[in-house]
């Protein structure tokens, strides 16, 4: 069995792979050792990749290389499907690569665009001879209600789940609705822009936030919230000699 385990901001994500049959997964926030140190003992595991956007702390590093099976720290510099044209490929997310390979693996051929919403929101563009060509990045759901509040003088902090109408009727619905809608009218420009460059594009939208976000864009999309997961197990069964 593989295992994954995508490293973000927040929290880190565990997952179980037979061949490409996803068996289970888990999140973990804090320190991840409890849950290495489970399933080590739990599950079989004769393969294992990391993927982390932070850095992490020694004792958790040693937990990750003490699996008892081959681990691979996947960056721009391991073997996989995509030809990495990004002008500093070494300051490129390994999640957004990842996440780029999930969505390759597939609509393999396509031009692809890819939506990934956590806490930063990242655009990125395959294109359908296997080029990873790059994207943008921006704040995300919380990064933007947590900027009004603490850059404003009286903007309260709210939660991102409730109603966001089209006009806000009170001031939490306001900033609800304006950073939400606007997130999606900025999703749909770029699948326009995308669109009207290049032909036979498709849309994948997954992270953490896709949820809030999936039933307000207009635009076809495929929501995939494990395209990270995917993309890492692809490198495991194809790409890893060990």
């Amino acid at each position: 069995m593989n295992l994954i385990v995508d490293i973000g901001n927040n929290s880190a994500k565990f997952f179980l792979f037979q061949g490409k049959q996803m068996l289970l997964h888990t999140r973990k926030t804090g320190n991840l050792n409890s849950v290495v140190e489970e399933w080590k003992k739990t599950y079989t595991i004769d393969k294992a990749i990391i993927s982390s956007v932070i850095d992490l702390a020694e004792n958790e590093k040693k937990a990750l290389d003490s699996l008892g099976c081959p681990v691979v720290w996947f960056s721009h510099a391991t073997p996989g499907p995509l030809a990495i044209k990004y002008g500093t490929p070494d300051t490129l997310g390994p999640d957004r690569l990842a996440a780029a390979i999930g969505a390759w693996s597939e609509a393999e051929g396509r031009n692809i665009l890819v939506i990934d919403a956590g806490s930063a929101i990242t655009i990125d563009f395959v294109d359908n001879n296997g080029n990873y060509l790059g994207g943008n990045i921006s704040p995300g759901i919380r990064m933007r209600i947590r900027a009004l509040h603490e850059f404003t003088g009286k903007l309260p902090l709210i939660e991102k789940e409730g109603n966001t109408p089209f006009l806000g009727n009170n001031t939490e619905t306001a900033i609800r609705s304006g950073i939400i809608n606007g997130i999606c009218h900025e999703m749909e420009g770029y699948i326009r822009a995308t669109r009207e460059k290049y032909s036979d594009v498709l849309v994948f939208l997954t992270g953490g936030d896709e949820n809030p976000l999936k039933n307000n864009i207009k635009s076809r999309i495929f929501a995939d919230k494990y395209l990270v997961a995917k993309g890492l197990n692809r490198i495991l069964l194809e790409y890893s000699n060990e």
